[in-house]
């Protein structure tokens, strides 16, 4: 050969030999692995070596680089960085844990561009929200991760959650994610199907979700249904946390339902045994009771001797002497001891007394005084000073009617 054509073989050589540069990806194989754990590679069709740290290798938990790779294997990497100063003597920083996390983000961007979700298990609870292995780190803030808020989030760790992806910019491995989005979905959907079921008149089980003043909302599955602070109980209840827990299972029926505007009306009281249904077993003519006055009218008293039943003491029946209104001698919310008159459960009907239980006054100090008979002697006097008695007095009278 030559000298001209043994420098033309050189010349294409040199010219062969691709250049290194930063972000690009190569093949690179295992020459050797050194003391300090980590991997030199000859980086193919370029003549010159690099270096893969053991952090920077795709490995399982727990496995030692041994594990991972020997000499003689090939693999893609990705060139970080440049080590040293000279291109012959140089070398360069590879990784085939980004090149992995690369392949990772470009395969999320085609899922957010096509509308996509993607599951990942919740790694770490943290402050402001939860971190997920998606590949790459994946961030839900907590304003995301329902639709309801979530007071304790440790509860999702371990858990694969369905995600939405929010926003993504793998230059500064910014992936954000919510599970919001998801559970509100599935929860319309859920609502639907339930509202679709609901027959008025059923009986159904829901946990109470949530307690106001004017009553409590049953979750039924997706849509939640108002049980009225009248509907919870036969008896009066004034706040319906004094009766009912949140979380609590109940019964429920369905008293009407308003599919346009999501309207579920519901009941307890109407699942629970009727109060008058075995009230004449309970209570009979001559039974003293105590019970409660409940409402005051002009007519009577109503007062309550069991749960959810009133009994009426009439205006006669309140007092032995006579009262213009009930409230003279009575309060709401007062205690009062009656006796049974009459029991007529099938009418809701129980009459009652009060002043059977308390003695009658007696004729002499109930009656007013009889004025004295007047006439026109001078009966205001002592019989001992007229001489005449007033026998004698209503004899003469009659005596003077006789000879007329």
């Amino acid at each position: 050969m030559s000298e001209a054509d043994a420098n033309k073989d050189l010349l294409e050589a040199l010219d062969s030999v691709s250049e290194v540069k930063i972000g690009n990806v190569v093949k690179g194989e295992v020459l050797a692995i050194d003391d300090s754990k980590q991997v030199i590679v000859g980086i193919e069709g370029t003549g010159v070596e690099g270096v893969v740290p053991f952090k920077e290798l795709v490995t399982k938990p727990g496995e030692e680089i041994e594990d991972t790779v020997k000499v003689g294997d090939v693999f893609d990497l990705v060139v970080i960085s440049k080590i040293g100063s000279d291109k012959e003597g140089g070398s360069y920083l590879l990784s085939q844990r980004r090149l992995e996390a690369r392949k990772v983000w470009d395969e999320i961007e085609k899922e957010f561009e096509a509308g996509e979700t993607i599951t990942a298990p919740v790694t770490q609870v943290v402050k402001g929200g939860l971190v997920v292995d998606a590949g790459v780190r994946g961030f839900i803030p907590a304003s995301m991760v329902d639709d309801r808020f979530v007071e304790d989030l440790n509860q999702y760790k371990g858990q694969t959650l369905e995600l939405k992806i929010i926003e993504i910019e793998p230059s500064e491995n910014r992936l954000i994610l919510s599970h919001k989005e998801i559970v509100k979905e599935e929860r319309e959907a859920k609502k639907a199907e339930t509202m679709a079921k609901l027959v008025v008149g059923d009986v159904i089980e829901g946990k109470i979700a949530r307690l106001t003043s004017f009553g409590a909302f049953i979750d039924l599955g997706g849509v939640d249904g108002l049980v009225h602070v009248s509907e919870i109980a036969y008896e009066r209840v004034e706040k319906p946390s004094d009766v009912l827990k949140v979380g609590e299972t109940v019964k429920v029926k369905v008293l009407a339902v308003d599919p346009e505007k999501e309207r579920i009306s519901l009941s307890i009281k109407q699942t629970l045994p009727q109060p008058w249904d075995d009230l004449d077993q309970k209570v009979a003519e001559g039974d003293v009771l105590e019970g409660t006055v409940k409402r005051l009218t002009s007519f009577g008293a109503f007062v309550e001797v069991f749960p959810g039943v009133e009994g009426l003491v009439h205006i006669s029946q309140i007092s032995h002497k006579h009262i213009a209104t009930p409230n003279e001698v009575l309060t709401s919310g007062e205690t009062v001891k009656v006796k049974v008159l009459n029991v007529h459960p099938e009418e809701h009907r129980l009459a009652l007394s009060i002043k059977a239980l308390e003695e009658k006054p007696s004729v002499a100090s109930s009656e007013p005084k009889k004025k004295k008979v007047e006439n026109n002697a001078k009966t205001e006097a002592p019989e001992e000073s007229t001489g005449f008695t007033l026998g004698d007095l209503v004899g003469d009278l009659k005596d003077d009617e006789e000879d007329k």
